[in-house]
């Protein structure tokens, strides 16, 4: 069955992650749900006399939610039946789409990679050609647009509370990963009762690291497809696209996120294969890519990547 889940007030929550909200959509397995979102806090918004769109809503939402921690705003949270603590589940990004003719870029003092070096103050807004699927830079430069969801996910368990929505997290959360495009699949473990899906965060270009702390944030809508997966056991979420797969980490130590994402490769090559440890830790030395996928969210990331061509078979 097909759903369609809108950006309107009541539906979108702002800055947090929390296995206590109430769902606003019920779907069952199999089911799709086309998900609106939002990008931006107020003062994020251009000026629509300079001729960008504002997203029909965004400025009721903005006035209405309750602001958590974070500054996030997320569409959900789903709930998806017969889906409890211990599954898995597996969420396919069918189609993503941006809503508006612009998308913004944010620079502020302590914060990014290199805060010692800019410690102004800066937001831009950059123009989309969604005909062209390009963004307009300020000096000239047009670069073709890849989008994706940097947040999106399942609730967290209930004991851990109301969280913000800009740490990364084993339920997923501010994952900002650029790989997670349109044709990838998610596959992330439940920690409630229904699962409790939420997406936002759009992002129209992003490189590994976003280094400066934002991307090209933009407000995209998404078509996602929902499985239950009770013969898979995760204790962080993995991905795939149509060539590779993928493991995460996160940690405030970018060490430390290297080494889970890399000790979740070698589980996954060990479940699909049947190598020893060992032999899949020289497999990811000689064949798996380790990414740093993003240094600004407070837990950095890394993923590793390791092509399907280069997966050995079970014999």
């Amino acid at each position: 069955m097909d759903h369609v889940l809108r950006s309107t007030p009541g539906n979108v929550q702002w800055g947090l992650w929390d296995g206590r909200l109430k769902p606003v959509l019920r779907i069952t397995s199999g089911d799709r749900v086309t998900i609106e979102t939002l990008s931006g806090e107020p003062d994020d918004l251009p000026d629509p006399s300079l001729g960008y769109d504002i997203v029909p809503g965004h400025a009721e939402v903005l006035a209405s939610a309750f602001r958590g921690p974070g500054p996030h705003l997320l569409t959900g949270p789903v709930y998806i039946e017969g889906t409890e603590p211990g599954d898995v589940l597996e969420v396919r990004v069918l189609d993503i789409e941006l809503r508006c003719n612009w998308g913004w870029n944010l620079q502020v003092p302590t914060l990014g990679t290199l805060p010692e070096d800019f410690p102004e103050f800066r937001r831009i807004h950059i123009p989309l050609d969604r005909a062209r699927n390009f963004a307009k830079l300020p000096w000239g430069q047009e670069l073709p647009l890849s989008p994706f969801f940097g947040n999106f996910g399942v609730a967290p368990p209930l004991g851990w509370g109301r969280l913000s929505s800009k740490e990364p997290r084993a339920f997923g959360g501010n994952m900002d990963n650029k790989e997670l495009g349109a044709g990838s699949t998610l596959y992330f473990p439940v920690f409630v009762a229904g699962a409790l899906f939420s997406a936002g965060d759009g992002h129209a270009l992003q490189g590994d690291g976003e280094v400066c702390l934002t991307a090209i944030e933009a407000a995209l809508t998404g078509t996602f497809e929902f499985h239950v997966r009770r013969d898979l056991r995760l204790a962080s979420p993995r991905a795939e696209t149509a060539a590779d797969w993928i493991t995460m980490g996160f940690d405030e130590d970018l060490d430390d996120a290297a080494k889970a994402a890399l000790r979740d490769m070698i589980t996954l090559i060990r479940e699909r294969s049947g190598l020893s440890a060992q032999d899949a830790y020289t497999l990811c030395s000689i064949a798996a890519d380790l990414r740093v996928t993003q240094m600004v969210d407070g837990n950095k990331g890394v993923h590793c990547v390791l092509a399907k061509s280069r997966m050995p078979q079970r014999t």
